[in-house]
């Protein structure tokens, strides 16, 4: 997850804004304490499974050798599960070189008969380098929570889309180059939401050949100490689907799921509403691993492994998306 200069979200993530509990309603604290079961056909193992396949590539940060083995294994996969597959592939100059470097957005269309249609969005490149590490800012970023952990949750919704009831299309939309950035702070260069921002510019300028109601992007769900509340730009741009999506996860007893807004989050999500002006939420964990441990984040640093990481995390948002999929009218 990309964050741009002086935004809330920078540094160690200390951008808490109002704290304003929406409606005063708790969330049941169930599911936890009695043990995590995803409803069919979500698994949790599987769910970790993918996570683990995704970090044993490596960086795969835009145009590398590690981005080219998961852009293959994807397709593969969501081929498999019986995915239409498109590729949306543009140049952008590479910040370092000067270069054009290939960026490759991916995406799965699930019923691509159906004119009305909601996208479910992840970005699935890693930063360069871990430049928020203490000890090795130029070291290995495998992004286990930040690219790995949506990617994986979304091969794992892949199971269920073919056997849900879905009134609407889906588009599973992976972007690349949301953090093409080198460095850190004030020596920072390079685009954040390069991907994203060609999408929805793409999408205006090209006419809409389906009509997409609403976005929902994942970013870092995968924190075995999930904490899940309303960001600031998801609550200003949409606030009717937050709210919808979080009374979802009250319905489920899913506690991990806050009705609150905490951070105020730059992120995939800010093309989407503000060039497409598609109504998109962010479904974001940046407290990693706690709003209490932000001392010790890893966020950023090579610390960012999947053993910091839960397959029952990944698979309770899951649920709740698919749960909201199954919502959705024609």
């Amino acid at each position: 997850m990309g964050c741009l200069p002086g935004a809330s979200e920078s540094g160690a993530g200390t951008g808490a804004v109002a704290r304003a509990e929406a409606s005063g309603e708790s969330v049941l604290a169930q599911g936890s304490a009695r043990g995590w079961r995803p409803p069919a056909p979500l698994d949790s193992k599987r769910a970790m499974g993918y996570l683990e396949k995704l970090c044993k590539l490596g960086s795969r940060t835009t145009g590398t050798v590690g981005m080219q083995q998961q852009q293959r294994l994807l397709e593969e996969h969501f081929g498999g599960l019986g995915g239409q597959i498109q590729w949306q592939t543009f140049n952008h100059k590479h910040p370092l070189t000067g270069q054009s470097v290939e960026v490759r957005n991916l995406m799965v269309r699930w019923k691509p008969e159906l004119a009305t249609r909601v996208l479910l969005c992840s970005h699935y490149d890693t930063r360069p380098f871990p430049d928020q590490d203490p000890k090795n800012p130029r070291g290995l970023f495998v992004g286990a929570n930040d690219g790995g952990s949506s990617t994986a949750l979304l091969m794992e919704l892949g199971h269920a889309m073919s056997k849900l009831d879905l009134k609407v299309g889906v588009d599973f939309l992976f972007f690349d180059a949301e953090e093409l950035v080198y460095g850190a702070g004030v020596n920072t260069t390079g685009d954040y939401f390069v991907g994203s921002t060609y999408f929805a510019e793409q999408l205006v300028t090209e006419g809409p050949q389906q009509t997409y109601r609403a976005g929902i992007l994942m970013d870092m769900v995968g924190d075995k100490e999930l904490q899940l509340s309303w960001d600031e730009v998801s609550f200003k741009h949409a606030p009717g689907l937050a709210k919808e999506v979080w009374g979802i996860a009250k319905e489920l007893g899913l506690k991990e799921f806050s009705p609150r807004v905490l951070h105020s989050i730059r992120d995939d999500h800010l093309p989407l509403n503000e060039i497409a002006k598609l109504p998109t939420i962010d479904i974001i964990d940046f407290d990693y691993p706690t709003v209490a441990s932000r001392s010790k984040s890893y966020w950023h640093t090579m610390a960012d492994t999947p053993d910091k990481c839960s397959g029952e995390s990944m698979t309770k948002v899951a649920a709740v998306v698919m749960a909201w999929l199954q919502r959705q009218k024609p």
